[in-house]
């Protein structure tokens, strides 16, 4: 009797324990908890934004893997932003990133061979107009800029080779913006490159225009 008695209450104690650990997932009410789901990240969203698009007058590289009569290792985007290559004569590049452009590739290829693997490498650098920073008057080689990240005013002049001897300096304006909300900064640029007026050295964002004017003596 005793022996049953023991066994008796050992089945009762096992009886609480999985009722309880049954509860553990109840909230007050006695309604289920829900199981938190897996945080979401936006990695796949911002690596779009932080890959190299495309622009016009870029160079390419394409290679096809295991078909080189189809690769090109070296080829300029058009300035209406198109390419040619063999057995696809027009396709648009600029506005994609390399990735992009090489599974459009390989989409068109699958006409032509089985399961192409296309991969697109850029091997000279300019960028849609949008990501440029221009530099007009008095630089030594004023031109348009493909924009670098932290890019600085210090960074495009070394690009232009420097202010001409006529360069009114620290009379430079960079404008940024367009339309309503334009932005005109001032610049002493002669400061910056002669005295090491670090002060000057603004930091630049894609589109802005570089203005040095002239001086009158």
């Amino acid at each position: 009797m005793i022996i049953t008695r023991a066994m008796t209450w050992a089945a009762q104690s096992i009886i609480v324990v999985l009722l309880v650990a049954g509860c553990s997932d109840l909230g007050p009410s006695g309604e289920a908890i829900p199981t938190p789901a897996p945080a979401s990240t936006d990695a796949t969203a911002k690596t779009t934004d932080t890959q190299y698009i495309i622009g016009a007058g870029d160079n390419l590289g394409i290679s096809v893997y295991h078909a080189p009569e189809l690769s090109v290792p070296s080829i300029p985007v058009r300035p209406d932003g198109r390419i040619s290559m063999p057995l696809i004569p027009d396709i648009v590049a600029a506005g994609k990133t390399p990735t992009q452009l090489g599974k459009e590739l390989e989409d068109r290829l699958k006409e032509y061979i089985k399961d192409p693997i296309v991969t697109v490498m850029v091997t000279g650098f300019v960028g849609p107009f949008s990501r440029q920073v221009r530099v007009i008057g008095e630089a030594t080689d004023p031109e348009a800029v493909p924009y670098r990240d932290h890019m600085t005013v210090l960074d495009l002049m070394i690009a232009v080779k420097g202010l001409t001897k006529y360069a009114a300096g620290n009379s430079a304006i960079i404008v940024r913006g367009t339309g309503a909300k334009r932005e005109t900064i001032h610049v002493r640029l002669s400061d910056l490159i002669k005295d090491g007026d670090i002060d000057q050295n603004v930091e630049l964002l894609p589109g802005d225009t570089l203005i040095i004017p002239q001086s009158w003596f």
